[in-house]
């Protein structure tokens, strides 16, 4: 047997270690070289692990530098797909705490939250898994580290695989710390969105109700009628607008003025008639009058303004 290649690291996790030698082991088995048996061993000593990679030669003439190369890179394909799967995560969760100095636990955990969202997007499925390998974004990822792999096994035939994590990846790292940058603007933002619905919420706790009901019908895409309890249209512009002005006068996502006008009407319910109850305006609504809030997708109101519906009458008016 020759010792081909090595790579040690830090005892540490039991699972990532198999992952490794596990990965590793699957790429040697792609090769299919007909004049070596090349196969890895994996051998823990106290504080630290070492992947030996042997080759048994099957013929008397080897072409040793091509059997190297060929080596080489099926050993740098699979540490990098380690690092991106097991290793990125532990990552991000470093520049969360020791860069942007997040360390509350329910920060850090929604931040990463968001990282994760941002990677699954980037792979362009529904879930962001089913896809997630064949991510650009990923693939170039571990493109970048294969090749800094395969450069370092290449001057050096044992990898310290703490030290290159350590100190060889810090391009890798910089497109790490831009998703980071990416999670904590969408964290901030939530935040806020989330303050400022608190805000509302109390706001409609301490009103009374000025009118037994409102119908806010929903005609499609950003389209919405509000009706009294008579059926009769609610002019915004005959309402208080001081609400508008001082309190809704944010940045958030939503269409403020179909808000300000619930609550300066101050309904005790509201009936929402729509064909789409997940738009985000008719969640943020029943987020901030809570149970004063009913959602209908077939009444005789929606019948006239909405179209034919195939579901039982659900609110009559």
């Amino acid at each position: 047997m020759v010792e081909l290649f090595g790579v040690a690291f830090s005892y540490g996790d039991d699972a990532e270690d198999q992952s490794l030698f596990l990965q590793v082991q699957q790429e040697l088995q792609l090769l299919h070289r007909s004049e070596a048996l090349v196969k890895a061993e994996f051998a823990r000593y106290p504080g630290y692990g070492i992947i030996r990679v042997e080759a048994e030669m099957l013929e008397r003439d080897v072409d040793m530098p091509l059997l190297l190369v060929s080596v080489k890179e099926a050993l740098a394909e699979a540490i990098a797909g380690f690092i991106v799967a097991d290793k990125e995560p532990a990552i991000l969760r470093h520049l969360i705490i020791k860069e942007f100095h997040y360390d509350k636990t329910a920060d850090v955990e929604a931040i990463e939250g968001y990282c994760q969202q941002s990677l699954q997007l980037e792979c362009g499925g529904d879930d962001g898994l089913l896809t997630m390998n064949s991510s650009p974004s990923k693939q170039r990822r571990k493109g970048m580290l294969k090749e800094l792999l395969s450069h370092m096994l290449g001057e050096h035939p044992v990898l310290n695989l703490d030290g290159f994590l350590a100190f060889r990846i810090q391009e890798y790292k910089e497109e790490l710390r831009e998703i980071v940058e990416y999670a904590i603007d969408e964290f901030m933002m939530d935040r806020q969105y989330q303050e400022f619905i608190s805000l509302l919420q109390y706001f409609v706790y301490i009103q009374e109700a000025k009118i037994p009901a409102v119908h806010l019908i929903h005609k499609g895409g950003h389209e919405f009628v509000i009706l009294n309890d008579k059926m009769e249209p609610i002019d915004a512009s005959d309402l208080d607008t001081t609400l508008r002005m001082e309190v809704l006068e944010k940045d958030i996502n939503f269409e403020d003025m179909i808000v300000s006008t619930l609550i300066s009407v101050s309904p005790a319910n509201i009936y929402i008639h729509t064909r789409d109850a997940d738009l985000t305006i008719i969640k943020t609504i029943r987020q901030i009058f809570e149970d004063r809030t009913s959602v209908c997708s077939y009444c005789r109101t929606c019948d006239l303004y909405l179209g034919e519906g195939k579901k039982h009458d659900q609110l009559s008016p």
